[in-house]
């Protein structure tokens, strides 16, 4: 049994809270690192797919999560960073620079979205992301000079510093960096004055202002940074798709990005990568039980949508915190055992910011 005595502040602002969970993660890198030599290409690029989504719920869960704002047209900040790369790309602008400017120029559209945040909130502010994901997949089939149009457009070949990217093995490794250098940027963040600006703000935008919080630059710079995050994971997206059209970037997309952060449990980071791994793995498995299943069902269209919404409802009805929740409990079972106690565990009544003074 093991328990954590903080004795100097650095201690709880700490990256990693213990050696063992250091060398937990450091494992799982290594793994990850090793495992083009033994996997084939066909479950590098899959894997590879994961990856990207991971980055694009992270985006997500810095919004929805750390600031509760909600977004359901982040689906247009995927196509703003997939569109804008190859076409910066094929001005002749090299991948080192493209991905970055990319995610600049999302982020800059991601600002303007987030002006009317902070006039609106909730409901209403969902209203206006889906609104601006159907105008973006409009304008997208409608440019066709930059976009191609619905027709597509083809994505240039990856190349990083002379070295190509467009082989399983490769592209593999570099998605795998991305995402560990912005996974590290979002937790230094978050633990961070800025990560502390955006969690006031969501419990509290009275008390937030009151502490001196800037809630208007807050939102407005939530929303940049999310949109930011979430094109850089549509520029890499764009080399594993290969060829572009608006399709590609529909509100399917943007609901299974809200799908991962709910599962896997909003303002956790941890959480967002979690959700991101099971709703990638869901297709893969709804395939292989579909042979098992009786012809009539196995026929039926939606039933993908039909798993997420099952796998959503569960999860609300179970276990609100998501994936991140649960694996927090089981640590805690583990760390507390043989002292276990399941009035521990026991969910709280929740109350809504209107009852709270109640």
């Amino acid at each position: 049994m093991r328990f954590d005595y903080h004795t100097r502040y650095r201690q709880g602002m700490a990256l990693m809270k213990s050696p063992l969970e250091r060398a937990l993660y450091a494992a799982l890198l290594a793994g990850l690192v090793v495992l083009p030599f033994f996997a084939s290409g066909y479950w590098l690029g899959e894997i590879a797919y994961v990856f990207i989504l991971c980055i694009a719920s992270l985006g997500l869960m810095v919004l929805v999560g750390f600031t509760g704002q909600i977004s359901l047209g982040h689906a247009a900040f995927v196509a703003i960073g997939a569109y804008a790369h190859v076409w910066l790309m094929r001005q002749g602008v090299p991948m080192a620079a493209s991905l970055p400017l990319a995610a600049l120029i999302t982020a800059l559209a991601g600002f303007v979205v987030g002006l009317p945040a902070i006039r609106v909130s909730g409901l209403y502010l969902a209203m206006v992301t889906l609104a601006f994901a159907v105008i973006v997949e409009q304008v997208i089939g409608l440019w066709r000079s930059v976009t191609g149009g619905f027709i597509g457009l083809a994505v240039p070949r990856a190349e990083m510093f002379g070295l190509a990217l467009n082989r399983p093995a490769p592209f593999y490794w570099f998605c795998l960096a991305v995402l560990v250098v912005v996974l590290l940027m979002l937790r230094n963040l978050m633990r961070g004055q800025v990560g502390r600006s955006f969690t006031g703000v969501r419990d509290s935008e009275a008390a937030a202002l009151g502490l001196g919080i800037n809630v208007k630059a807050v939102k407005a710079g939530a929303f940049a940074l999310s949109a930011g995050v979430t094109g850089l994971a549509g520029a890499l997206m764009a080399h594993h798709l290969g060829y572009l059209t608006p399709d590609g970037f529909t509100l399917l997309l943007s609901l299974e990005l809200v799908l991962m952060v709910v599962i896997g449990g909003l303002g956790s980071l941890r959480g967002a990568i979690l959700g991101a791994v099971l709703i990638a793995a869901l297709p893969v498995a709804i395939s292989r039980v579909k042979p098992l299943l009786p012809d009539a069902m196995a026929r039926q269209f939606g039933l993908e949508i039909f798993v997420f919404g099952l796998v959503l409802a569960l999860f609300v009805l179970f276990e609100p915190r998501g994936l991140n929740g649960r694996w927090l409990k089981i640590r805690a079972l583990l760390e507390s055992f043989p002292l276990y106690r399941r009035d521990t565990f026991r969910r709280q009544k929740t109350y809504m910011k209107s009852e709270r003074y109640k």
